[in-house]
């Protein structure tokens, strides 16, 4: 493998950062509030699972007395 000089390496760089493609305020909003209802649905979800496990376990334990 050739080794890059450190300038060559920067230009490279500098090459391939203006190849970025930024999203638009607009998608990055909409990402947002993509991210916070799959979070809060998973929460929800979650809870219900472990609500559901937990009633279970406290079923068994009551019938171990």
């Amino acid at each position: 493998m050739a080794k890059t000089s450190p300038t060559e390496f920067v230009k490279q760089v500098q090459t391939e950062a203006r190849k970025i493609v930024w999203p638009s305020s607009r998608e990055t909003i909409m990402t947002g509030v993509m991210v916070m209802i799959m979070t809060t649905l998973l929460g929800v979800f979650f809870l219900g699972v472990d609500s559901i496990f937990d009633f279970i376990v406290n079923s068994l334990l009551r019938l171990a007395q």
